[in-house]
């Protein structure tokens, strides 16, 4: 069977099928480590991401895993990270996911000011580290990863054709309600923050500091419909300037380098199984918008599900 899409859902859907016994083929347009999913901030957490309640339930059997893969942080990119996520109230988390969030509470006035929010550790994944695990992990179970760029999903020339191409869904398969979400990253030297942090101002716009070894990660935006890929240096600007309000020491950080990735919104994820025009069975596993890296493992597993009848 071939998998169409490296990114995060691609993969993770490849060494979910690799792992029960089938011969998996990834077609990749570009390396993993230069797809969508490289470009995340990575936080363990859904957002943009419907229907909400399945989205929650793929998230929770993935942090099952991602909390196994905190266990080896230097081999797969993933740590439980201490942090606070604000404008958002302690019993809106409990209802969905009580008893499951490491550390989960209500902050204090002095930790977040700014109105309430939650404290609690969570996954955070370096994707440079986490998405070449990945790979390796497939090529362990017996997959491949090729790099193929597919105009058409009939040039899969396997039984079954698992379509996780994310924002090319919409070209590939004529689906229009693929569309971006335009997401921009500053990368800067690490001044010493070791907590993640998001926050929504007042006019809506977000603060994200997500920290790994040695750098930092600021954002956050979430512009709909925007193609661009090109860093905007007024929006890095304005980055910095919303992160640094809530933490000084990231005004004088020297930066690294710029970030751009879409993130592929539906109104509903489509995991559904359909034939391709010559009769083959294709399933689609799309439009996860900016929850791909959260909810990969559970979505994984449901999209496995449909895929193996169809193998049999």
């Amino acid at each position: 069977m071939i998998v169409v899409g490296g990114g995060v859902i691609g993969l993770a859907t490849a060494v979910v099928l690799a792992e029960r016994g089938l011969r998996v083929r990834v077609w990749t347009r570009d390396p993993v480590e230069r797809t969508t999913s490289a470009v995340a901030g990575a936080l363990w957490w859904p957002y943009r991401i419907e229907p909400m309640a399945r989205a929650r339930a793929w998230a929770l059997r993935s942090l099952e895993i991602y909390e196994e893969l905190a266990e080896r942080p230097g081999e797969t990119g993933v740590r439980l990270v201490d942090g606070i996520l604000g404008e958002t109230e302690l019993e809106e988390v409990e209802g969905w996911a009580a008893g499951r969030l490491a550390g989960l509470r209500r902050t204090t006035a002095r930790e977040y000011g700014a109105g309430p929010g939650v404290r609690a550790r969570l996954p955070l994944i370096d994707m440079s580290a986490y998405l070449p695990w990945l790979r390796r992990r497939l090529l362990r179970a017996g997959g491949t990863v090729e790099e193929r760029t597919v105009t058409d999903l009939a040039q899969a020339e396997a039984p079954v054709v698992v379509n996780c191409t994310g924002l090319d869904a919409g070209r590939l398969v004529a689906d229009p309600s693929v569309r971006p979400v335009r997401g921009q990253l500053v990368v800067v030297e690490n001044p010493g923050i070791d907590t993640w942090l998001v926050s929504t101002g007042p006019d809506g716009e977000t603060a994200c500091l997500f920290p790994h070894a040695g750098r930092l990660l600021l954002g956050g935006t979430a512009q709909d419909d925007v193609w661009s890929l090109e860093p905007d240096p007024k929006v890095a600007e304005a980055i910095v300037r919303r992160c640094a309000a809530l933490r000084p020491e990231v005004a004088g950080a020297r930066v690294l380098e710029h970030r751009v990735g879409l993130r592929p919104v539906r109104g509903t994820v489509r995991l559904e199984r359909a034939e391709l025009p010559d009769g083959r069975t294709v399933v689609h596993h799309y439009g996860h918008g900016g929850a791909g890296v959260t909810v990969a493992w559970g979505c994984a597993e449901e999209a496995a599900g449909l895929v193996l009848p169809a193998a049999s």
